[in-house]
């Protein structure tokens, strides 16, 4: 054992066990030890202690903010179902009303159609009676013309209009008026 006290003793200053040394090393290591308590150690503990309960209270903060990002994640998401049910609505109501509005107006031009066929029909009949009128009437002329050359004397108003209506009995129009209609 000497050796090695020797060794240690010889080999650097700050090995040599010097025991007064030593001694105030001690006593001045438990004055900060307790100056540093006091003072120091609490302080810090309480900084610590703060941090770690900011840092769980960020963590709570954090979880719940998490959750309600979740929460409002799922309504989003309803809701976006929702809009998508809405529009599909609103679109088969579009085309429900589309079709309405095609069908009433085929309907409206179909009416009108058969309206304008009607009158065409009507003006049609109409020019068809004048004209059988008017041929009627061309035809009782040119009976009367016939007549007083085959007669060759001038016929009063009553003979005229006897000559005509036994011309008009006697031609058919019935076959005129049939093919015109």
């Amino acid at each position: 054992m000497t050796q090695v006290a020797f060794v240690l003793g010889t080999s650097s200053p700050l090995t040599k066990i010097i025991p007064g040394l030593m001694i105030w090393t001690i006593v001045f290591f438990l004055i900060v030890l307790f100056v540093l308590k006091k003072y120091a150690f609490g302080t810090i503990q309480k900084a610590i202690d703060d941090r770690r309960d900011r840092i769980r209270q960020a963590i709570e903060e954090a979880d719940n903010a998490r959750s309600e990002a979740r929460n409002l994640l799922e309504e989003h998401r309803k809701l976006v179902g929702q809009a998508k049910s809405d529009a599909e609505e609103i679109l088969a109501e579009a085309r429900k009303d589309a079709d309405k509005a095609r069908d009433r107006v085929r309907d409206e031009t179909d009416a009108d159609r058969q309206r304008r066929l009607e009158e065409t029909r009507r003006q049609i009949e109409s020019a068809t009676t004048q004209a059988l009128g008017e041929i009627r009437s061309e035809v009782g002329k040119l009976s009367l013309l016939a007549a007083e050359k085959i007669a060759r004397k001038s016929l009063g108003d009553a003979d005229q209009q006897r000559l005509i209506d036994e011309a008009l009995a006697e031609l058919d129009f019935s076959q005129l008026e049939g093919s015109t209609k």
